[in-house]
């Protein structure tokens, strides 16, 4: 059977963390090398990821997640946020980015300003943080399958009061929002989670030909 099938059987949405157990350095910079590679609609990478290390923080984070314990008993916590606007300066920092890196004259890419400027920056706040956040998903699923791949657990979640994330992390003023958490570590020999089998519809559900 392919690895990559036993990858996704084996992750599961850990419950309960063992505390004691602690990602390495080595296995957190190639995720955070994961994260950094991931595709984005026009490379512009409109996230950034917040890795909560403080103990102080994150009890304040799960009294804001439904006093879910992954917050805390995880390795590590990584609060995914996606940009709320993106602006004519956002812009030219990609585009000078993109200038310096590809050793192309920054006048070459006034036609790639100019689409960003017409198909990004002219769109409202809420059209941008809704594109930004769907492009936080697409870090997210490849997070998951690459820790499953180093079988380190992890737990995307939702659950969370995103303004009170907001709120305490002061995303706000940083032009961020709190989109979706995933807590990463190593499961507990209690979670009987472990041991369920996956439920999951058949393929001749899920796929249609026409």
């Amino acid at each position: 059977m392919s690895q990559i099938i036993e990858d996704l059987k084996w992750r599961y949405a850990t419950k309960k963390y063992d505390s004691s157990k602690k990602i390495s350095e080595s296995d957190l910079d190639i995720l955070k090398n994961v994260l950094t590679l991931v595709p984005t609609s026009n490379g512009l990478q409109p996230f950034k990821f917040l890795i909560v290390e403080n103990p102080e923080l994150r009890e304040k984070l799960r009294e804001k997640s439904y006093n879910q314990s992954q917050i805390t008993d995880s390795s590590h916590l990584l609060v995914m946020c996606a940009f709320k606007n993106i602006d004519s300066d956002f812009v030219e920092n990609y585009l000078t980015l993109n200038s310096n890196h590809r050793n192309v004259p920054m006048e070459n890419l006034a036609g790639f300003r100019n689409h960003l400027h017409r198909t990004v920056v002219a769109k409202s706040e809420d059209e941008i943080l809704d594109a930004n956040s769907k492009q936080v998903y697409i870090a997210l699923g490849h997070l998951l399958h690459a820790a499953a791949q180093m079988r380190i657990d992890a737990s995307p979640m939702e659950g969370f009061d995103a303004d009170g994330y907001d709120e305490i992390l002061a995303l706000s003023e940083k032009n961020l929002h709190a989109t979706v958490v995933c807590a990463l570590g190593y499961r507990s020999e209690e979670d009987a989670y472990q041991f369920q089998k996956k439920v999951r519809k058949s393929q001749e559900d899920l796929f249609e030909v026409i």
